[in-house]
Protein backbone atom coordinates (compact mmCIF):
# COMPACT_ATOMS: atom_id res chain seq x y z
CA UNK A 1 0.00 0.00 0.00
CA UNK A 2 1.47 3.39 -0.97
CA UNK A 3 1.39 6.51 1.23
CA UNK A 4 -1.60 8.06 -0.57
CA UNK A 5 -3.66 4.90 -0.06
CA UNK A 6 -2.71 4.83 3.61
CA UNK A 7 -3.56 8.51 4.09
CA UNK A 8 -6.94 8.09 2.43
CA UNK A 9 -7.87 5.41 4.97
CA UNK A 10 -7.65 7.82 7.93
CA UNK A 11 -10.68 9.44 9.52
CA UNK A 12 -10.78 13.06 10.65
CA UNK A 13 -13.12 14.93 12.93
CA UNK A 14 -12.64 18.53 11.79
CA UNK A 15 -12.51 21.24 14.42
CA UNK A 16 -13.87 24.67 13.51
CA UNK A 17 -10.58 26.31 14.50
CA UNK A 18 -7.11 25.41 13.32
CA UNK A 19 -4.67 23.93 15.81
CA UNK A 20 -1.87 25.09 13.49
CA UNK A 21 -0.99 28.77 13.15
CA UNK A 22 1.86 30.70 11.56
CA UNK A 23 2.92 34.31 11.18
CA UNK A 24 2.85 34.90 7.41
CA UNK A 25 5.41 37.73 7.67
CA UNK A 26 7.90 35.24 9.08
CA UNK A 27 6.96 32.67 6.40
CA UNK A 28 7.65 35.28 3.73
CA UNK A 29 11.22 35.64 4.96
CA UNK A 30 11.76 31.87 5.11
CA UNK A 31 13.91 30.76 2.18
CA UNK A 32 13.26 27.01 2.20
CA UNK A 33 9.68 26.67 3.52
CA UNK A 34 10.56 23.21 4.85
CA UNK A 35 7.06 22.63 6.19
CA UNK A 36 5.71 22.49 2.62
CA UNK A 37 7.68 19.34 1.85
CA UNK A 38 8.26 17.65 5.23
CA UNK A 39 4.56 17.16 6.00
CA UNK A 40 3.38 13.73 4.80
CA UNK A 41 -0.20 15.02 4.48
CA UNK A 42 0.74 18.16 2.52
CA UNK A 43 -0.93 20.41 5.09
CA UNK A 44 1.21 23.46 4.21
CA UNK A 45 1.14 25.15 0.81
CA UNK A 46 2.83 28.48 0.11
CA UNK A 47 0.71 30.87 -1.98
CA UNK A 48 3.31 33.09 -3.64
CA UNK A 49 0.70 35.40 -5.20
CA UNK A 50 -0.86 36.32 -1.83
CA UNK A 51 2.33 35.71 0.20
CA UNK A 52 0.50 33.53 2.71
CA UNK A 53 0.84 30.00 3.96
CA UNK A 54 -2.30 28.01 3.25
CA UNK A 55 -2.80 25.51 6.05
CA UNK A 56 -5.15 22.58 5.54
CA UNK A 57 -5.19 21.74 9.24
CA UNK A 58 -8.01 19.25 8.87
CA UNK A 59 -5.56 16.87 7.13
CA UNK A 60 -2.94 17.04 9.90
CA UNK A 61 -1.61 13.69 11.12
CA UNK A 62 -0.43 15.29 14.37
CA UNK A 63 3.12 14.02 13.90
CA UNK A 64 4.72 17.37 14.78
CA UNK A 65 7.32 17.17 12.01
CA UNK A 66 6.45 20.67 10.79
CA UNK A 67 7.15 22.22 14.18
CA UNK A 68 10.45 20.38 14.49
CA UNK A 69 11.73 21.28 11.02
CA UNK A 70 10.72 24.98 10.93
CA UNK A 71 14.00 26.94 11.11
CA UNK A 72 12.14 30.08 12.24
CA UNK A 73 10.19 28.28 15.02
CA UNK A 74 7.12 29.88 13.45
CA UNK A 75 4.60 27.07 13.74
CA UNK A 76 2.28 27.33 16.72
CA UNK A 77 1.23 23.68 16.96
CA UNK A 78 -1.07 22.25 19.61
CA UNK A 79 -3.15 19.09 19.68
CA UNK A 80 -6.71 19.58 18.42
CA UNK A 81 -9.34 19.82 21.13
CA UNK A 82 -10.67 16.55 22.52
CA UNK A 83 -12.58 14.49 19.97
CA UNK A 84 -11.18 16.40 16.99
CA UNK A 85 -8.29 15.66 14.67
CA UNK A 86 -7.09 12.45 13.09
CA UNK A 87 -8.46 9.08 14.15
CA UNK A 88 -6.15 6.13 13.56
CA UNK A 89 -7.55 2.62 13.41
CA UNK A 90 -5.75 -0.55 14.39
CA UNK A 91 -4.88 -3.21 11.87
Amino acid sequence: MNINEKLSSLKYNKDEQSHLNVDNDICMRCKDKCCTYICPAEVYQWNSEKCIMNIRYENCLECGACKIVCPKKNINWVYPKAGCGVKFKNG
